[in-house]
């Protein structure tokens, strides 16, 4: 609703400078949103196929297949691999970024 409503509400630097004299009530739910038992590991994989991607990935980085790009590197062209794991075979899948498809 706020950002639908900028014009209306913002005014320089003070994101709600137009609203002056009415209390705001704000209810903080802290409780979590649903059963712990239902939500899922971060990572769902198993502890002996973790450690084989990371084999697989090591490899692959110490081949120079792939490598970490730093999040400040500035690069000509990008794209996403995903490491699978699937029926005790490990698979790299590369992703054109859509940036890459552009300069084509």
């Amino acid at each position: 609703m706020l950002r639908r409503n900028i014009p209306e509400l913002a005014i320089g630097e003070d994101p709600l400078g137009k609203i002056r004299g009415h209390d705001i009530k704000c209810y903080l739910d802290v409780e979590r949103s649903y059963q712990p038992i239902l939500r899922r590991p971060p990572y769902p994989a198993s502890l002996e196929t973790r450690k084989e991607i990371e084999k697989n990935k090591n490899e692959l980085l110490d081949m120079d297949v792939i490598r970490k790009i730093g999040h400040n590197e500035i690069v000509e062209i990008t794209t996403t691999v995903l490491i699978i794991w699937h029926d005790g075979k490990i698979g790299c899948v590369g992703i054109q970024s859509p940036e890459y498809l552009h300069k084509t």
